[in-house]
């Protein structure tokens, strides 16, 4: 059994940290503040491949393997966690289904400009009623006739697409949104259709953006669709295959979230060894007392052990043999694992890791969510039960 990263490995890892590092940890808290997309920075990351990872080269990517994808992954979330769930969605829940299910023309159109950063992808799939439940979606998409399009421009037909869907990472600031709708509601779930959508389509409109808990520079807005016309060439897959793709963008992108967990564990850990060392009450430096030395010891176990998890999950995904319940398994661990470290980074900190003027603070609420989106610990429960269960 061999743990180690490569050379290769080693050097994404190293140089995404000095960039987290120099470039983006000085403007962290004047974004969180401001609640301001950090589009500037990742245009710069995404010219160092880090915006299409897993895109093969011909489309414009780097084609590196899944380890390497999470090692960023992590660097990104260790320093600033909005940031990495912005990257995580264009990379995995964007890029893979339109990677497998995408036509020549839709590739060539989409896949170069996302896996260079030029543009961002968005996922909808959450609706206000339908969140673990995805196949419960009310949206609906249905052809028509287009009067005054000619035959060289293709289709006569479009889709139109009505409902709203909630909860959209990348939703104010993405240039093209993978977009799950009811070609046939009869259906249930095999009538669930996948569509590729741009924001200047007729129809298509921005909501109301949430005011969320934590991981507040990471736009989630609300997308309401309004008799909103889709070219039938931009149907992603056959109808009825929607939920299909939309379970095989999650599949992968858990591994992307169980990195992010580890990573923002990891800064979480480091803030609170810093402060331990710094800090000194009864005439020494708290770091000497043993229920601080126990907290980090606990901290340190479980961000290694979610850390394999991981790390083999990421592995399986690119040997081919079949993920199982990996992901599953270690999304599940890494999104509790990090809410138990951020509570003791908290409390090492004591009074002042409750204020806003403190890493941990933001880490503590960015960390919340981890447990819920892309499939909350139930549902992984679930999966990993079934996957043992035979069911």
């Amino acid at each position: 059994m061999d743990f180690a990263l490569t050379d290769h490995q080693k050097l994404i890892r190293d140089t995404v940290r000095q960039f987290m590092d120099a470039e983006v940890r000085p403007l962290v808290k004047e974004l969180e503040r401001e609640e301001r997309f950090p589009l500037e920075i990742l245009k710069k990351i995404g010219e160092m491949g880090c915006c299409g990872m897993l895109t093969p080269e011909e489309w414009g990517g780097p084609g590196l393997d899944t380890v390497s994808y999470v090692l960023m992954l992590e660097e990104v979330a260790r320093v600033y966690t909005a940031m990495s769930t912005a990257l995580g969605v264009t990379n995995s829940a964007v890029q893979a289904p339109l990677l497998q299910f995408g036509t020549e023309a839709q590739k060539q159109k989409y896949l170069k400009r996302l896996a260079s950063g030029e543009i961002l992808g968005s996922f909808c799939l959450t609706e206000a009623a339908a969140g673990s439940d995805a196949a419960g979606i009310q949206a609906t998409a249905r052809k028509h006739a287009v009067p005054g399009f000619s035959p060289a421009s293709g289709s006569q037909e479009v889709y139109r697409l009505n409902g709203a869907k909630t909860w959209v990472s990348n939703g104010s600031v993405a240039g093209v949104f993978v977009i799950f709708a009811k070609t046939n509601p009869g259906a249930g779930s095999k009538g669930i259709t996948a569509f590729l959508v741009e924001p200047s389509f007729k129809g298509f409109k921005i909501g109301r953006h949430e005011d969320k808990m934590g991981q507040r520079s990471s736009p989630s807005v609300e997308i309401l669709l309004n008799d909103c016309e889709v070219p039938v060439v931009n149907r992603l897959g056959e109808e009825g295959q929607g939920l299909k793709i939309a379970l095989s963008a999650l599949d992968g992108g858990r591994i992307g979230i169980a990195a992010q967990a580890i990573g923002l564990a990891q800064g979480a850990l480091d803030e609170s060894i810093k402060y331990a060392k710094q800090r000194r009450a009864f005439g020494k430096s708290i770091s000497e007392f043993q229920a601080i030395q126990w907290m980090i010891a606990d901290m340190q176990t479980e961000l290694e052990a979610a850390r394999g998890l991981t790390y083999y999950a990421a592995w399986l995904k690119d040997s081919g043999k079949g993920m199982g319940s990996a992901a599953s398994q270690a999304k599940l661990y890494a999104s509790e694992m990090v809410n138990r470290v951020v509570y003791k980074a908290v409390q090492i900190h004591g009074s002042v890791g409750y204020s806003r003027e403190t890493d941990v603070e933001r880490m503590y609420r960015d960390a919340r969510v981890i447990t819920i989106y892309e499939g909350t610990s139930e549902v992984q429960r679930m999966i990993i039960a079934r996957d043992l269960l035979g069911k």
